[in-house]
């Protein structure tokens, strides 16, 4: 180790350093709901953990050194998932979750954190990128938190921050931004030895601290060098359609509402797409739900007759209880009235949402247009249904939606990162809150938001059709499992370490 100035240990007492180590951890909650929607504060993704992991591994106590992310972590997720879910039965499944991660992280980081001390933090940074990252391949897993709250996430509105994901997944911009947090913590670190030192503790190595730190650097800029040429290199002459994603302002579900408001509701429908056709649409996309009856079977005329005046390929959403099991489905309407392949919702909402009956087919609709495809509402939180999609050549994605005020913007940038994941435009219709066009770099051409009380309207935009994938479609989340593998390893290595000191004892 590299000799440094010791200050003299000093014990403030461990009341004052929980009280202290609490409060400093709620800086690293704060910062996390700020980088994320709504508020957008994106830069302060880069360093929100540093007060948390200083509180963790110097300020309070060893035996209650988890108290720092329950706070830190598990203080952002509850507020910042219980926001978008409300009252809803998710909400409390996602807030059992949390609780669970908060008393897991109690009982378990005391003793990362000697392992830290045992190995003289030579691991600290990788072991953290692991942990964090093979814990959001683990989280992806669970329904209903799925993909939100990915630290990725924070860059939805930034495109230059965004294309490596094409090449590394959200996993790979996810190890970036946490490499970035560690080696800074770990500097931090360094300083903090320098003035505080409020137990014995192995001291950081210099050399080595500015080496991680020179890594975060080049890695950033390798990231954003790598983001700017795949822009720079986007195709000037990709293929242009106008779109429309049109809203009703009926939040019920369509299976839930009277028979007799079914005419009020495509009535409500075909006056949006009528709008949408003034603004020259050529693809108008209708909600998840936003119909209760099978549009093959029920109101075909007038929808085949809306097709024709509109000269629109029309995506309808609709959901209905057949004998057979819930269908909560999508199909395209050419604008000479032929009804194309139906899609049936992949991932269905949880919890509450039964299993869809035509669910596990991906058409890609060959059409003047270009090649389409569409998914449902909560499949945008899943990747592999873009991917499905794209393989089979799709090179824009319809996605219907039916959400609560709170997830407006939340589906918004799980929709960006499913576009620069896969080089593929979508076009996201909700059915009162928030619809957004989006092209395959990732740029928001188009965004409205009726939150909190709803709107109808009809956004039309230019959008230009994606290119037939991207090495993330072919891949998959490989830098993900890599994690998940790392995370493997170290909680391996931290009890193999654990015995072995043990046994030295």
């Amino acid at each position: 180790m590299t000799a440094q100035n010791n200050p003299q240990t000093k014990d403030p007492g461990e009341f004052r350093r929980i009280a202290g180590g609490l409060g400093v951890s709620t800086l690293t909650a704060v910062m996390l709901i700020l980088a994320f929607h709504p508020y957008n504060v994106w830069f302060l993704a880069f360093f929100a953990l540093i007060p948390m992991l200083i509180a963790q591994h110097r300020i309070l106590p060893r035996k209650w050194s988890g108290l720092a992310p329950a706070i830190g972590v598990g203080g952002w997720l509850f507020v910042f998932l219980a926001s978008m879910f409300g009252g809803s039965p998710a909400a409390r499944v996602i807030q059992i979750v949390v609780l669970v991660i908060i008393v897991v992280q109690v009982f378990t980081l005391p003793g990362v954190r000697r392992f830290h001390e045992q190995t003289d933090y030579r691991w600290f940074v990788l072991q953290g990128v692991a942990d964090w990252v093979g814990f959001e391949m683990i989280r992806s897993f669970i329904p209903p938190i799925n993909t939100h709250a990915f630290i990725a996430q924070t860059m939805y509105t930034q495109p230059w921050m965004l294309q490596p994901i094409s090449i590394f997944s959200i996993y790979g911009l996810g190890v970036l931004l946490i490499f970035i947090n560690f080696a800074l913590t770990q500097g931090v670190l360094i300083l903090f030895d320098g003035n505080w030192r409020l137990e014995e503790m192995p001291l950081l190595n210099r050399r080595t601290t500015l080496r991680w730190l020179a890594g975060a650097g080049v890695g950033l800029a390798v990231w954003v060098g790598i983001s700017f040429a795949i822009i720079s290199a986007s195709p000037k002459d990709a293929p242009i359609i106008r779109v429309a994603a049109i809203q009703h302002n009926y939040p019920q579900p369509g299976h839930q509402d009277t028979v007799e408001s079914q005419a009020l509701r495509l009535a409500a429908l075909s006056q949006q797409a009528r709008a949408a056709s003034r603004q020259g649409a050529q693809l108008i996309v209708m909600p998840e739900l936003g119909l209760g009856f099978d549009p093959q079977e029920e109101y075909s005329a007038e929808l085949g007759a809306l097709a024709a005046e509109a000269n629109a390929y029309l995506l309808i959403g609709y959901g209905l209880d057949d004998p057979g099991g819930w269908r909560n489905e999508a199909v395209m309407l050419t604008p000479d009235g032929q009804f194309l392949e139906v899609y049936g919702k992949n991932h269905p909402t949880s919890p509450g949402e039964p299993p869809i009956i035509t669910s596990g087919v991906y058409p890609v609709y060959e059409t003047s247009l270009g090649k389409l495809g569409t998914i449902i509402c909560n499949d945008v939180h899943w990747t592999d249904t873009s991917r499905t999609l794209v393989l089979k050549g799709a090179q824009l994605i319809t996605l219907p939606t039916l959400e609560g005020p709170g997830m407006a913007l939340e589906q918004v940038a799980q929709s960006v990162l499913r576009a620069v994941e896969n080089r593929v435009a979508i076009v996201k219709a909700d059915a009162a809150y928030a619809a957004a066009i989006i092209d395959p770099y990732g740029k928001i051409v188009a965004l409205r938001n009726g939150s909190p009380d709803g709107a109808a309207f009809a956004l039309v935009a230019d959008v230009p059709l994606g290119t037939s994938g991207t090495l993330y479609s072919k891949l998959g989340d490989w830098v993900g499992w890599l994690s998940l593998a790392g995370f493997i390893f170290f909680t391996a290595l931290q009890e193999i370490t654990k015995r072995q000191q043990r046994a030295q004892s």
